[in-house]
């Protein structure tokens, strides 16, 4: 009888455990088919591996900033899951001291002023538990009108610490060394 139960338990497991790789594949799979599919923008500053993982989103004829991103709200700076910001090394962002560490990367967008928020929480679904007594890191960033169009939202990082969010006619910087 326990080798039957054994026997009974151990295909279970083998079952639950393959149904749920499939069901990963599938999901990871399914990523590259959305509207908003992920990006990656990364680069080594100084000693610092930087990576910037987010939902690409498209303007699609639609008014940004202010309507589809309202101002002075908080937003997960993409699409899909958080925006998450990763850096092996200390650094600086802005001149202010951000720990080697993976974190959820927020925004609050204003007219003439943008909040860049680092939060301790990196694996979040949008912004709807976003909790800002987790916040880790919160600097400022001036906006200001893009060189050209961008219909997709893209992030940049260069080796020498600029970071840019540049989305329809707006872009932000931000410095990291």
């Amino acid at each position: 009888m326990k080798k039957i139960f054994k026997s009974t338990f151990m295909l279970l497991l083998i079952t639950v455990a393959t149904a749920n790789l499939f069901k990963a594949s599938a999901q990871d799979e399914d990523k590259t088919k959305r509207p908003s599919p992920p990006a990656m923008a990364n680069a080594k500053v100084g000693d610092a591996n930087v990576v910037i993982n987010y939902g690409q989103p498209s303007v699609k004829g639609r008014k940004v900033w202010g309507d589809l991103v309202p101002f002075g709200q908080v937003w997960r700076t993409g699409a899909n899951e958080a925006t998450t910001f990763e850096t092996d090394k200390d650094i600086k962002v802005q001149g202010k001291a951000l720990p080697a560490g993976k974190y959820g990367f927020f925004t609050i967008p204003g007219e003439k002023e943008w909040i860049i928020i680092f939060n301790k929480v990196p694996n979040q679904w949008g912004a709807f538990k976003y909790d800002a007594a987790k916040d880790f890191l919160r600097v400022t960033a001036k906006p200001k009108k893009a060189a050209a169009f961008n219909e997709k939202l893209l992030y940049t990082v260069n080796k020498k610490g600029a970071v840019s969010i540049a989305w329809e006619n707006l872009d932000v910087d931000f410095k990291i060394n």
